[in-house]
């Protein structure tokens, strides 16, 4: 045992003895011009070093050098630059006076991809012949052969020209590639912009073996995690892996295998964009569960205004400076052109769930076309193809909805309606408008639908007995079945429905049930909230007793008119008018009937003279 620990302290003299001489006689600042060189003869750019090399021995054999900087051909500011670098270096061939770099190390870099950092050709350069041939094998590679990078707390500027500049901190980055040019990446950083924080961290394969034609990537794991204003309390987090791929010279990035979730909500498919002067997308998306309200916390609306307000006092809003202008010109369309595919099993928006969710659309540049939108809602179905027109400066929106038996109640609560209406709504119509959002809707969009709804249930009237208690008041000789539900209930109901500004005109009114008729036209002040609708309302049943004024009254039509706010409705009925007339058609038959019997009588002139006042 003495013996081996003696043999192993000669040995660790002997290497630390090695790496002192070697320390001694190799001097790392003989390999700068080499460094200096070696970067600008494989990628053009110009590596600037400051300060003297120096060796670090343990636990590996490093250069250490103090700033650095790295700038593209013509460009203002350097790429990369960075307070201290470390070169990992293999001990071997030093012996032979000979620098092979395993690993470059950077810490508290900072990367800069802004116009100013881009590569720019001299104004007076030749210009070579462009022969199109693709370059030779050597090429293909990438410009700079370094076995392991690694970055370590360090910040990303990236800015294209004329847009805002986002900044990415906390990069830690560690590469390794082998000699088919293959490299493993992994990175962790993280964004902060208009209040919000992301969280990144990448794990992924890169195939770099045919760059600059085409670079492929296997993202096997992707993690974030976004907070801040305008998104949920607990914000958005999930996971993704994918495949990506980039082809030149049609610089075209292609994605597919995507397997995103987000929260409760997922998402796979495929897609891809010709990366031109204006942009080409083509995206194929599905989902099993796409939850739009825990996506977007102002788009979630809760059946109760208790839990809505608590809802909405718990999510940081935006600031003006930093959420910027809306687009309500929609101009941003006219910059690319899309094809969109997206399917969905589950849709949860507006406290609204949807099922087997379809929908196709194009774009081209500012002409937004929905072929296909179409949907389930309980048991109903709804379809809501049109287009967008962003191309001049108004935009124009037009959409062609056909619903069919959708239940009306969770609707109207969704968009803040305060009308106690449930029933199966159909409808098939026209609309336009100039914004698409549910306030323009009610101030700003024209249109004609024909509306039918089956089993209809209007709280807070009850029109059958309203009729009744008021003819019994009048006539004691009336009698009505008492019921107490402060409903009005049609088996059936049908209108034609006009939009005008936020004026919503209902005509030819009619609607039945076993107990009732009714007919009427009306108006909806959309933006006010308030009515004012008239019906002539006949009860057929619920009337109790055998005299004729019962008959006549199933017969009759009672006016009835309908007006003031939504949520404080106001009556009126002319009960005693329609009682005056039958009283008046009722002496009118019995003075008819006596004259028919009594025509020569000498009373017979006076009661033609009564008959005529009547």
């Amino acid at each position: 045992m003495r013996r081996f620990i003696t043999t192993l302290m000669i040995l660790l003299v002997v290497l630390v003895a090695g790496l002192s001489a070697l320390v001694l006689l190799v001097n790392p600042n003989d390999f700068r011009a080499y460094m200096v060189s070696q970067v600008e003869n494989r990628s053009g750019y110009q590596l600037k070093l400051d300060g003297p090399l120096r060796w670090h021995v343990w636990p590996q054999l490093s250069i250490l050098s103090g700033r650095m900087s790295l700038t593209a051909p013509g460009a203002s500011q350097p790429l990369v630059s960075a307070d201290n670098m470390r070169l990992d270096v293999a001990l071997m061939p030093l012996l032979s006076h000979q620098l092979k770099v395993q690993q470059v190390m950077l810490k508290g870099a900072v990367i800069q991809l802004t116009p100013q950092t881009e590569e720019r050709r001299p104004k007076d350069a030749p210009v070579g012949p462009s022969s199109g041939s693709v370059p030779s094998g050597e090429d293909r590679g990438w410009s700079f052969d370094i076995a392991k990078l690694k970055v370590a707390d360090s910040v990303l500027v990236f800015q294209h020209d004329g847009d805002e500049q986002i900044t990415v901190r906390n990069i830690n980055l560690q590469m390794e590639q082998n000699d088919r040019k293959q490299a493993h990446i992994e990175l962790s950083s993280r964004i902060n912009r208009d209040q919000r924080d992301l969280n990144l961290s990448l794990v992924a394969d890169l195939d770099a073996s045919n760059y600059p034609q085409q670079l492929t990537a296997n993202i096997s794991k992707l993690d974030y995690q976004l907070r801040g204003a305008d998104l949920p309390v607990n914000g958005i987090a999930g996971s993704a892996t994918f495949t990506a791929s980039w082809a030149d010279p049609l610089h075209t990035l292609q994605f597919s295998q995507l397997q995103l979730t987000a929260n409760d909500s997922d998402l796979q498919g495929s897609g891809g964009v010709v990366l031109a002067e204006k942009p080409q997308w083509n995206l194929d998306l599905r989902s099993s569960k796409l939850n739009l309200d825990g996506l977007v916390a102002a788009n979630a609306v809760t059946t109760t205004k208790v839990v809505q307000q608590a809802q909405q006092q718990s999510t940081l809003p935006r600031p003006v400076i930093a959420s910027g202008v809306e687009d309500t010109t929609y101009q941003s369309l006219r910059g690319f052109s899309a094809q969109v595919k997206i399917a969905a099993g589950n849709v949860r928006w507006r406290g609204l769930d949807f099922t087997d969710v379809q929908s196709a659309m194009t774009n081209q540049y500012g002409l937004f076309t929905v072929s296909e939108l179409l949907g389930k809602f309980g048991k109903g179905s709804m379809s809501f193809p049109g287009s967008l027109d962003a191309r001049k400066s108004e935009p124009s929106l037009n959409f062609n909805p056909k619903i069919t038996d959708i239940e009306i109640g969770p609707i109207l609560t969704a968009f803040d309606y305060p009308i106690a209406l449930s029933g199966l709504l159909s409808m098939d119509g026209e609309f336009s408008g100039d914004r698409l959002n549910a306030e323009a809707f009610r101030r700003t969009w024209q249109g004609d639908a024909s509306i039918t709804m089956l089993n209809t249930t209007m709280q807070g009237m009850n029109f059958q007995q309203m009729i009744q208690q008021a003819v019994a008041r009048s006539n004691g000789d009336v009698q009505a079945q008492q019921n107490y539900d402060n409903v009005t209930k049609l088996e059936s109901f049908a209108a034609q429905a006009s939009l005008d500004n936020g004026q919503l005109t209902l005509d030819n009114m009619s609607g039945k049930s076993s107990v009732l008729e009714l007919t009427g036209k009306g108006t909806l002040d959309l933006v006010k909230q308030q009515c004012d609708t008239r019906f002539n309302v006949t009860v057929l049943g619920g009337w109790e007793g055998e005299s004729k004024l019962i008959e006549v009254l199933k017969t009759t039509p009672i006016p009835l008119r309908v007006y003031g706010p939504w949520q404080k409705l106001n009556y009126s009925l002319q009960v005693d008018q329609v009682l005056r007339k039958q009283l008046q058609g009722e002496a009118k038959r019995r003075l008819n009937d006596w004259l028919e019997k009594h025509k020569d009588s000498s009373k017979a002139k006076d009661v033609k003279d009564l008959l005529n006042n009547l």
